[in-house]
């Protein structure tokens, strides 16, 4: 056998341990989840927002046989990847870290932290400030002779999407500070897409949100805030990465 073969075989082996590494960690804090504080508890709390918004007396439905069962128990390994995640994501880190340089190092490992800490930051976000604002608008223009009850599957689903949406919002400033890091484009075009950053977000919050205008409000302003916000960050790497250039470009000379 040859070396390349000896190395592609170990690099397998040792993703085989890191992948397996990481499904113990999701087990073992699902299960944990699962016996304490128990899943009915947890999607009672996932649920909580909507319940708050509805009249009171009104509740959510079920309307599959092992559905009570299922969606807890899918909201539960919800609730553990999310805790998970870290653990997860560092093991990742673990396998492709050799393989790195030293500068794609120092990048790699924050731009994971600053990803991660983001996209829980846009779940929280959605559920803490979203999801009670909007329920709350939506049950105040739904007629009085109607009395609402929610399908619990539907409503994990609804939760999923919106979770996803805000958390891949919140990821906006990475984007935009890897795109300009690697010179893919600059600052200024960047600034010159302004205008159309601004329609495409709130055609993407027209598309994912409920078709309200509060939600799709509330996805689209962050996008263009988190844009903002990722213009701001990437004029300091943009200058760092010119700065790296032009010191590189004197000592070819030297």
């Amino acid at each position: 056998m040859s070396s390349t073969q000896e190395t592609f075989i170990s690099h397998l082996i040792e993703l085989r341990e890191r992948v397996i590494r990481a499904l113990i960690a999701f087990v073992l804090m699902f299960v944990v989840l699962f016996i304490y504080p128990g899943s009915s508890t947890i999607y009672d709390f996932l649920a909580a927002p909507l319940m708050h918004a509805l009249p009171e007396g009104a509740k959510m439905i079920a309307t599959g046989v092992i559905t009570p069962f299922m969606v807890p128990v899918k909201v539960t390994a919800l609730v553990a990847f999310m805790v998970a995640l870290p653990y997860v994501l560092y093991q990742g880190w673990a396998f492709v870290a050799p393989g790195l340089y030293e500068h794609e190092k120092r990048l790699a490992l924050p731009v994971v932290i600053a990803s991660t800490v983001l996209f829980l930051m846009g779940v929280a976000f959605c559920y803490y400030f979203v999801f009670g604002r909007v329920f709350t608008f939506i049950n105040h223009f739904a007629p009085k002779s109607i009395t609402p009850a929610p399908d619990i599957e539907a409503y994990f689903n609804f939760v999923i999407t919106m979770f996803i949406a805000f958390g891949a919002t919140f990821e906006i400033p990475i984007v935009v500070m890897l795109l300009v890091r690697f010179g893919v484009v600059g600052v200024d075009k960047l600034k010159d897409a302004r205008p159309y950053v601004i329609v495409g977000a709130f055609i993407v919050a027209a598309v994912i949100t409920p078709p309200d205008v509060l939600s799709q409000l509330m996805l689209a302003i962050p996008m263009c805030l988190l844009y903002e916000a990722g213009l701001f960050f990437a004029r300091f790497i943009g200058k760092r990465a010119e700065q790296a250039k032009s010191a590189a470009a004197m000592a070819e000379e030297e």
